[in-house]
Formats: C-alpha cells, sequence, structure tokens
C-alpha cells in the first residue's frame, strides 16, 4: 500500500512563506485582467513599442559586451602569463562594488558640456560649444557603455571558474592534435565553459532589464522608466501592474532562453585533473595588448569612477560626520542588516526543511523563494502594493467593527513591507549560498546527532550553522551589500521622510547636484568593498602557480 506523504508542520510553515513571497508576482500576473484609469491603451500607443525597442537594444549590446570581456579577460589570466596578471586576477571583479547609477552620475560630471573634460577641450582648441563633436553621455550609447564595465564581472567570474576546472587532460590533447593555443580555447575550452558564460551573461542581463537609476539618469525609456513614472506621475497603480506584467514577460523569454541554451548541449568533462592549466607567457605587442584588455574594464567600471567620485567629494566640501549623513548611514546600514539577518535566517530554514523532507512541496517552495531575483525591484514594489493595501483595508475593517475606529495604514509605507520587498528581490542569492554550503555537510551528521538524543533545531544550531559558517557569512554580506545599492524598491516603498544613501545619491542626481551625490555615492561603493575583498582573497587561494609552458 503507497503511503501518502504528509507535510509537517515546518514544511507547512516553508510552504506559506514560499507563498508570501510570490505575492507580488500574483499580483502583478493578476494586475492584467483589472480595470484602470484608462491608460494603458495610451501606454500602448505611445511609449510601450519604445520601451520594448530600447530594452532589445540594451540587451543585445550590453549580452554582447560583457561576455567579450567577461570571457576574454578570464582567458587572459588563467592561461597566459604577462605583467600585472596577479592584480588583475582579483581586481577585475571590483566593478561589482560599483552601483551601476553611481557610475552614471560621476561620468556625466565629468564629461557632460559643464565638464571638466569638455571645458579643458575648449580651452585647448579655442572652439565653443556646438562647433565640435563630442560624444552624448546620456544616451542609450552611454548606458550600454556604463552597463558594460560594470556587470562584465559576472561573467568574469563563472568563466574564470570554469576554465580552471577544466580537465587538463582534454587540453593537452587537443594540442597533441595540432591545435593552437587560439584553436584550442575556440574549439575545447570556450564550448565547455558555455554553460557558465550563459548563466554570466544572464545574470548580467536581467541586472540591466532591473535597473532604474542609469536609465532614469540618461533620459533613456525603459519598462524600468515607465513603471515608476505611470506610479508617481500619473498615479495609475493597474497600468504600472500592467507594464510589469510586460516586463515580466520579458525577464521570462529570457530566461527560457537561457535555460533551453543549456539544455540543448550537454558538456561532460574528464575528471582526470594532474595539474592546473599550464600558463602561456606573452612577450612584447602580446603582453602589452593582454595587459590593456584587462587594465580598460577595470579602470572604466572602477578605477576613474573611484577617482571622479572622490575630486568631486572633495569639491563638495560634505563632511561624512554631519547629522544628516550620519542618519542616512544609519538608516541604509539598519535595514541593510536586518534585511541580511532575516534573509540568512529564513534562507537557512528554507534549506533545511528542503534538506530533511524531500518532497516536491518543499523542492517547489525553494525554487519560488528564488524567482524574486530575476524580477525589477520597481516590479517588485508595485506588486507589494496590492497586498499590502488589500491587508491595511482588512486590519481597518476589523478595528471599525471591533472599536469604532480605523487605525490608519499599518503595512503601507513601513519597514515591514520594505524589508519584504529586499527579501523578495534577494533571497535567491542568499538561499542558493546556504543550500550550497549545506549540501557539503554528509548526512551522517545529522544522524548522529539524532542518536544522541539531539533535536531538529539543536541539530542546526549546534552542528549546521557552526559548519557552514562561511557560506552564512558570505550570504548576509552579499544581501546586505545588494540593499545597500537597491534604488527603485525603497524609492517606493520607503516610510515618509526615511532617506538612505541610495535615495539621497538619487534625489541630488535628479536635481542636477552631481558634485554633491558622490558623498552618498562613495559611502555606498566603500560598502561594496568588504565583501568583494573576502571574495578576492578566496580568488587568490583557488588559484595554484604553474610554470608557463612557453613564451608566445
Amino acid at each position: 500500500m503507497k503511503l501518502r506523504y504528509r507535510p509537517s508542520a515546518a514544511a507547512w510553515l516553508a510552504i506559506l512563506i514560499g507563498l508570501t513571497l510570490s505575492l507580488p508576482l500574483i499580483s502583478i500576473v493578476l494586475s492584467v485582467f483589472q480595470q484602470g484609469q484608462g491608460n494603458w491603451p495610451h501606454l500602448v500607443e505611445t511609449v510601450l513599442p519604445r520601451y520594448v525597442v530600447n530594452s532589445l537594444y540594451l540587451t543585445a549590446a550590453v549580452g554582447l559586451g560583457v561576455g567579450l570581456i567577461g570571457v576574454g579577460c578570464a582567458w587572459l589570466v588563467v592561461m597566459c602569463q604577462f605583467p600585472g596578471r596577479r592584480l588583475f586576477e582579483w581586481a577585475l571583479i571590483l566593478p561589482l562594488a560599483m552601483p551601476a547609477y553611481v557610475v552614471a552620475y560621476a561620468y556625466t560630471d565629468v564629461l557632460q558640456s559643464s565638464g571638466p573634460v569638455q571645458v579643458w577641450w575648449r580651452e585647448m582648441t579655442g572652439l565653443r560649444f556646438g562647433e565640435y563633436w563630442f560624444p552624448q553621455i546620456r544616451s542609450l550609447g552611454g548606458a550600454i557603455t556604463v552597463f558594460i564595465f560594470v556587470l562584465y564581472p559576472y561573467v568574469y567570474l563563472l568563466a574564470r571558474t570554469a576554465f580552471l576546472e577544466q580537465s587538463v587532460a582534454t587540453l593537452e590533447a587537443s594540442r597533441m592534435l595540432g591545435k593552437t593555443p587560439l584553436g584550442a580555447f575556440q574549439k575545447i575550452a570556450l564550448p565547455l565553459a558555455r554553460p557558465a558564460i550563459v548563466v554570466g551573461v544572464s545574470l548580467a542581463l536581467m541586472e540591466t532589464l532591473a535597473d532604474f537609476g542609469t536609465v532614469f539618469h540618461f533620459g533613456v525609456q525603459t519598462f524600468t522608466t515607465g513603471i515608476y513614472r505611470t506610479w508617481a506621475s500619473l498615479g495609475d497603480k493597474v497600468a504600472a501592474a500592467q507594464l510589469s506584467s510586460a516586463l515580466l514577460a520579458f525577464v521570462a523569454i529570457l530566461l527560457v532562453l537561457e535555460r533551453s541554451s543549456r539544455a540543448r548541449a550537454k558538456y561532460y568533462e574528464s575528471r582526470i585533473r594532474f595539474t592546473s592549466p599550464k600558463s602561456f607567457e606573452l612577450k612584447g605587442v602580446r603582453a602589452f595588448g593582454a595587459f590593456m584588455a584587462c587594465a580598460i574594464p577595470l579602470a572604466g567600471g572602477f578605477v576613474l569612477p573611484v577617482l571622479m567620485l572622490l575630486y568631486m567629494h572633495v569639491s563638495a566640501g560634505h563632511d561624512l560626520t554631519n547629522p544628516r549623513y550620519l542618519s542616512m548611514i544609519a538608516n541604509s546600514t539598519i535595514l541593510a542588516g536586518v534585511a541580511a539577518l532575516v534573509a540568512v535566517l529564513v534562507s537557512l530554514f528554507l534549506a533545511f526543511v528542503a534538506r530533511i523532507e524531500r518532497s516536491p512541496a518543499t523542492l517547489a517552495v525553494n525554487k519560488i523563494a528564488s524567482m524574486g531575483y530575476a524580477i525589477p525591484g520597481t516590479m517588485i514594489a508595485i506588486g507589494i502594493l496590492y497586498p499590502v493595501a488589500f491587508a491595511d483595508n482588512f486590519l481597518n475593517q476589523i478595528s471599525h467593527g471591533l472599536f469604532g475606529q480605523s487605525i490608519g495604514l499599518v503595512l503601507t509605507g513601513s519597514f515591514a513591507a520594505l524589508i519584504l520587498a529586499y527579501m523578495v528581490r534577494f533571497m535567491a542569492v542568499s538561499l542558493n549560498t546556504v543550500s550550497a554550503s549545506l549540501g557539503k555537510i554528509t548526512p551522517n551528521m545529522e544522524a548522529a546527532a539524532r542518536t544522541l538524543g539531539k533535536g531538529r533545531l539543536a541539530t542546526v544550531r549546534q552542528i549546521h550553522a557552526p559548519l557552514i559558517s562561511g557560506g552564512l557569512l558570505t550570504a548576509a554580506l552579499i544581501v546586505f551589500v545588494d540593499v545597500m545599492k537597491e534604488l527603485p524598491a525603497t524609492l517606493i516603498l520607503r516610510p515618509f521622510n526615511f532617506d538612505t544613501l541610495a535615495i539621497q545619491a538619487y534625489n541630488l542626481a535628479k536635481d542636477e547636484r552631481l558634485t554633491q551625490a558622490a558623498t552618498p555615492s562613495l559611502v555606498i561603493v566603500a560598502v561594496g568593498l568588504l565583501p568583494l575583498m573576502i571574495l578576492s582573497r578566496q580568488i587568490m587561494r583557488s588559484r595554484r602557480i604553474v610554470k608557463p609552458e612557453r613564451h608566445l
């Protein structure tokens, strides 16, 4: 007789958490069938085609750019010896600490018509503004350039790991069959690394579609800017949610293409690994070319923006000990800290329940909880407004019925709604990290704990948590940094008169006070460097030095 599966209390709680995290997505989908203020037909006729075209241009150009830079730099630092390689090996990930909108503010201040570059050019040439050609930074091309410089590390990290893990025997066999290093890269290494490269490009494209600050500052009309304007300017939540549905379809197509791209081909690697891949020493022009290929994206995505922000900060003369800045730093830190703590605790619970239950329901809950990373913050904020408003109305009805008076807005514009938005947005990052760490613990540990009379809670607290403390810390740091950088969800859902560093930088930049925006931007970057330094140390430890095979 086949036994029926009965979820435990922990499994039911995990299912409830999964349903809560899926509320924004459900409300966005249901919005397609709602009647708003009649703005949707007007949006379809006027701006929706522009949103689609600009989004297509962005995804195509950014995908190509991050793929070329990320894969090229990863291959150079893994397989070649050239001046600066050891520095580039870890420094190439530093642009991840730079929010795209912060880089946009820095380049705009320096390259606009009143910026130092064009002023210097006019003084040198004697030309007046309009008498010479200069690339327009506030344009679709400017946005594409910023995204490429900031997001290529996604591809670089995954491609570098894939190249390091490839079988040396396979590469050596290709060399014995007459393949040159370039031929071995094209025919062997690149196809084997294709799944990792596709994942990296997909992450970069999802970040591109989710961005609000950069495209808004550059005046590029995309889905995220349209959603915010429809909500803030027109006051039409239904039309904003319907635009979110269109963007959701865009993201779904991207995810389907990514999954199908990896599913159509299977690559199996030999388990024979005698040593790390042998590197080739580059000399002369080739060494200089490799150096510049790695230096240009690092300079464009990190070095130059940081120098620009430092110069702007000094010019503005802001004092970080000012009570106003201390308040914003405290607000940002508290929000990010609470979100990181809650995300790690919930991730540990969901991962442990899926581990002990091993049922389709708990596994599906983890997949649902991980869907938010592919959804832009603007969409999540709009999606949360509906269930939160419904809950407020329900609480007011109960209060009016019991006490004869309403209690007002309890959840709307509260920290609870904002933390929920962060959970939906960044749960995937935390859950995947915790699950990967938990998966490395043998089930024999749990069996031994049960033999010694330990319950599940005690097992998690005394055995699992200490063993995966590194993974928990990594997950918390990543969520902390992501929340510090998050702009659209905070902008829409924040409590009244509650400012964070990201909000302050956005408000100043919106008012064309770019020099003043440098100070909060620098603090955001400084906070983002902490987990990247930890990650850089792990990268350096994973690299085993191998003597170069020969000169090229």
